[in-house]
């Protein structure tokens, strides 16, 4: 039975036994009629008695279990006219009594009305009504007919009032029934159960959702029940929220999240909130609102995970490994431990990712992930930083138990791993860093232990990968003083104190000037001028050998324009501009050279770009498309320190290039050892056999410009015949020349 058959039974209950006691009234009331006024002995007041006791039986009976029972409406309405018929009869024996017939039927009609329909009301009032005529006309003691009409009317009055309050009641009960069943409806299919909890631990209310919620039966929800199926780990949580609800004011609520056992035995996250409704008279009990929030407990472990977890190997990323380091940190600055920070870089991971594909990619690492996770302990941590870089952390060991690990981690990455059909063997380079307690005021800070980890993985990668290195503090001083370079080089460009100097290349049978190189240099404020070995390798570091190159090559562009327009021979000549491999990759390298030539007015055909043989080398089919949309634009391309980058030959033929330049490394020794004499021998007759112009570098004696005449090279550039110098020296070359 649920709660609203409940209320129902129990108000049809109280009306049956309403209507009881007051039969058992009016019997008493003529129990004393007949004692007193009639001439009948004890026996007949017995009798009388006798039905106000089984009147009295009828108000005992279980009468909550019984309403609903659908013989119960005919066996009302014939206990009704059963009691009509027992007062007409006593009414007709007592001549006196004709007074009472009507207050008899007034008190059956209000029981009716109170329990029956209002055609029932109607039914037993028109018999009341016909009862008391048959006792008008047959009275010995005539009543007059204005009483008798009289009585007649108010009896019909009541019984009219008493069928209306049936058919009202009736339409209130219906509205309040739809209106409980609607509630209930709600409260069932509600994600919410709801449940009335006494302060002394009784239940006066348990809404049906607690079936979809909890799995109980609302029969079976107890305040015993509540705290039996409350997680341990939770109780004494739960008791103190539950002693603040008791002991709140009125209307005051509180919350409190708990695991809960559901019936089937599952454990679930609640949101429970309790609300103070003891000042309320119809409730008198706090009630509880029980939510099942596991869905958003489990998203927000999920969300968790993945905030402070790497998706690939599932272990800790950045933002847990630095959480993880300072609470190390504090730890150690507590108890005067040792922290060891490690960090692992693959070496040439992306060469896996380009040439295998990044799912090969993806098994290295997590390979990679669980075999340093095997030589750890179990009190470590192993992070994932990101990309191939991998974090560990260790207390309290040594620094050759620092160096051991290292090494084990070394050769763990070093086993083969097949990825797809290939074997592969990996290395990788690790810095470490370390830091003890009284390291500084409040001990390490997280991030400079990361960055001296991170120096020293560098130094290792720099001293020939595959090996750890420890940090040193001299490599901190080697950033910062890179980092000073880096800020001096950028002032240095954004204050113009660059100049470009032109060497001149000359054709050597004739010494006559063809061409020239242009050389930057650092007119330093303090150091004079600078040479380009000085600052041209922190350029090319930093990128800022990109705007610095653009500079060069417009400068020399426009040299060459202002040689052309004071010179008629000058349009001879050609400008050799150096283009390092970071300006080679930049993406609007072909733009921009067109845009600089197209600006200063020069024939492209004077432009000669030289980019070195190991530059070819690296993505040959991406490079061979740069080439020839330089070659369209009309500028000659030059391979610069031919023979020193082991090109294939078969590379070179697809390369569209105009010149070769023989390192200075093989005419240093070109008039004394054989062996450099073959060697640019061979690259004159590669250059012949390929239609290619060869030009010598660093010529510096009459020997090597002797030397090199006889082996068929034709331009040459070196101290010999002129030295690296300003513009103005080439326009006196140029001036001083006899035209053609």
């Amino acid at each position: 039975m649920n709660a609203l058959e409940q209320h129902e039974g129990e108000y049809r209950a109280r009306q049956i036994r309403l209507g009881t006691w007051i039969a058992v009234g009016v019997i008493l009331i003529g129990a004393v009629r007949v004692q007193l006024d009639w001439q009948g002995g004890p026996l007949l007041v017995a009798l009388i008695g006798c039905a106000a006791v089984v009147q009295g039986v009828l108000a005992l009976l279980p009468w909550p279990r019984l309403v609903f029972k659908p013989w119960l409406p005919r066996a009302l309405v014939a206990w009704w006219l059963a009691n009509l018929a027992v007062l007409l009869g006593f009414t007709a024996y007592d001549v006196a009594a004709l007074a009472i017939y009507p207050a008899g039927v007034t008190l059956i009609l209000a029981s009716t009305s109170a329990l029956a329909s209002e055609r029932a009301v109607i039914g037993i009032g028109a018999v009341s009504l016909a009862g008391y005529m048959s006792l008008v006309l047959t009275r010995d003691r005539p009543v007059t007919g204005t009483l008798a009409a009289l009585t007649l009317a108010l009896m019909a009055g009541v019984m009219w009032f008493c069928a209306r309050t049936a058919s009202n009641r009736r339409r209130l009960d219906t509205a309040r029934l739809s209106a409980e069943r609607r509630i209930e409806a709600l409260l069932e299919n509600s994600s919410d159960a709801v449940i009335a909890v006494l302060p002394g631990g009784g239940v006066t209310y348990v809404s049906p959702s607690v079936r979809s919620v909890l799995g109980y039966e609302q029969a079976f929800v107890t305040s015993d029940l509540l705290m039996d199926i409350t997680h341990p780990d939770f109780l004494p949580t739960v008791m103190e929220w539950w002693l603040s609800v008791a002991n709140g004011a009125p209307g005051s609520s509180a919350r409190v999240e708990s695991r809960v056992r559901r019936a089937d035995g599952a454990w679930i996250y609640a949101d429970v909130i309790g609300t103070n409704r003891l000042d309320d008279p119809s409730l008198e009990a706090a009630v509880i609102s029980i939510r099942d929030i596991t869905e958003r407990k489990e998203l927000e472990e999920e969300l968790t995970r993945q905030a402070f977890a790497d998706s690939l190997t599932g272990m800790p990323n950045r933002a847990l490994f630095r959480d993880r380091l300072e609470h190390a940190i504090a730890r150690n600055r507590r108890g005067g431990g040792r922290i060891t920070l490690l960090l692992v870089d693959l070496d040439d991971f992306k060469l896996v990712n380009d040439s295998l594909g990044h799912n090969a990619g993806d098994q290295l690492i997590a390979t990679t992930a669980l075999r340093l996770h095997q030589q750890l302990r179990a009190a470590d941590t192993l992070a994932r930083l990101g990309g191939d870089e991998f974090a560990i952390l260790v207390e309290d060991v040594s620094e050759i138990e620092a160096m051991d690990l290292g090494d084990r981690l070394l050769a763990a990455i070093r086993r083969p791993l097949r990825l797809g059909n290939r074997e592969v063997v990996c290395s990788a380079s690790i810095g470490v860093a370390t830091a003890k307690a009284g390291d500084g005021e409040d001990g390490p800070d997280p991030g400079e232990l990361l960055r001296n980890a991170d120096l020293a993985m560098y130094a290792a990668k720099a001293a020939g990968r595959d090996r750890y290195a420890l940090f040193d503090p001299g490599m901190y001083a080697d950033i910062l003083r890179e980092a000073d370079d880096r800020a001096e080089l950028e002032q240095a460009l954004a204050n113009d104190e660059f100049a470009v100097h032109y060497q001149p290349i000359v054709d050597l049978p004739t010494s006559r000037l063809i061409g020239v190189e242009a050389l930057v240099r650092w007119e330093h404020p303090v150091r004079g001028l600078v040479g380009p070995n000085a600052f041209i390798p922190l350029a090319e570091s930093t990128g800022l050998i990109v705007p610095l190159g653009r500079w060069v090559l417009r400068q020399a562009c426009e040299q060459l324009a202002q040689w052309c327009a004071e010179f008629p021979n000058a349009e001879r000549i050609r400008m050799n501009v150096n283009l390092s491999a970071r300006q080679f990759q930049h993406e609007g390298l072909v733009e921009e050279v067109g845009q600089i030539i197209a600006e200063t007015g020069i024939n492209p055909h004077q432009v000669v770009l030289e980019i070195t043989e190991s530059l070819l080398m690296h993505d040959t089919d991406s490079t061979i498309e740069t080439l020839g949309r330089l070659k369209r634009l009309g500028v000659r391309l030059a391979i610069d320190d031919f023979g020193t980058g082991y090109s294939s030959l078969s590379y070179l033929k697809r390369f569209p290039v105009d010149i070769l330049k023989i390192d200075r490394s093989f005419v240093d020794g070109i008039d004394t050892e054989h062996g450099d004499a073959t060697l640019a021998e061979a690259v004159v007759q590669l250059g012949r056999a390929l239609q290619l112009q060869t030009v010598a570098e660093g010529i510096e004696t009459q020997e090597q410009w002797s030397t090199l005449q006889g082996l068929g090279c034709e331009f040459g550039q070196g101290y010999l015949f002129a030295k690296p110098g300003a513009a103005e020296a080439i326009s006196t070359i140029l001036g001083d020349a006899r035209p053609d």
